[in-house]
């Protein structure tokens, strides 16, 4: 079995202060001996979207290149939940990316959220796709806790990807989100334990909580879910972190004794 941490932030649009504050974060990880930590979608930066291009970096770029020094210094594989990518193609939109770097430093997997955020009500707009490109691409990758696969916030809301992901092999997917208060309250916690049981892998959701710049504010209430659907932890409205076991034994237990893997007709594009 192995201990993964995740990291609940309340982000801000100070850079350094965010920056300070997640490596505080390493270190108590490290301090509690888990063998990865898991930070919140944009964990560096939630602002204005004129100030996103100041951010914004190539990957691996000066901010991946600092977590992989203190993935080195602490022994400890990081999931920058999603740092902003500049686009290769567009100067005027980016990528959301997840990137996972190991315990030697090594980039093994990044990830550009697919689904986009975009929302129109009567008493809120946001709008990913103003300032956002859209990836392509589904990621899964080996790791030494479990075959991770790769997800980011508003993708929760979309079982097929999540569906692709187990059938590739994920045993542990993660969510790094920024859930929005009004929709989290009522559907944050039943789409984890949805994707878990559903696909009966461990789901990891490291989340952003409390109020931001350009009037967001965020559910918080990060989580672990099992492969049955139990809570194994949640955090309460602060920073911090909260720690799970992975245990891949009782994972191959729960397909056994339930074998949705078997049963699951891969021929269908659901």
């Amino acid at each position: 079995m192995e201990r993964i941490a995740l990291a609940q932030m309340n982000s801000s649009d100070q850079l350094q202060q965010n920056l300070n504050q997640s490596k505080q974060l390493i270190e108590e990880a490290a301090a509690l001996g888990v063998s990865l930590i898991a930070f919140p979608e944009t964990f560096l930066f939630i602002g204005d979207r004129k100030d996103i291009a100041s951010v914004a970096e190539e990957i691996p770029g000066k901010m991946t290149s600092i977590f992989r020094e203190m993935a080195v210094k602490h022994n400890i594989s990081i999931l920058l939940g999603s740092i902003i990518e500049k686009a290769p193609e567009s100067s005027e939109k980016f990528y959301n990316t997840s990137v996972l770097i190991n315990q030697s430093g090594k980039i093994i997997a990044q990830y550009r959220k697919i689904h986009l955020f975009d929302i129109d009500l009567p008493h809120y707009h946001f709008f990913e796709s103003d300032y956002y490109l859209p990836g392509s691409e589904i990621v899964c990758c080996e790791h030494e806790i479990a075959k991770i696969g790769l997800t980011i916030c508003y993708d929760l809301r979309f079982p097929g990807l999540f569906g692709k992901l187990a059938n590739c092999g994920a045993q542990l997917i993660f969510v790094p989100a920024a859930f929005t208060l009004e929709t989290g309250k009522d559907h944050w916690i039943s789409l984890l334990k949805a994707r878990a049981i559903e696909n009966q892998v461990y789901i990891a959701a490291p989340a952003q909580f409390g109020k931001h710049q350009g009037n967001r504010n965020t559910f918080g209430n990060s989580a672990i879910i099992d492969p049955w659907g139990s809570v194994l932890c949640q955090a309460p409205y602060k920073t911090g972190l909260i720690c799970a076991e992975i245990d891949l034994d009782y994972l191959n237990q729960t397909r056994t004794h339930m074998p949705v893997h078997q049963h699951r007709i891969r021929k269908i594009d659901f």
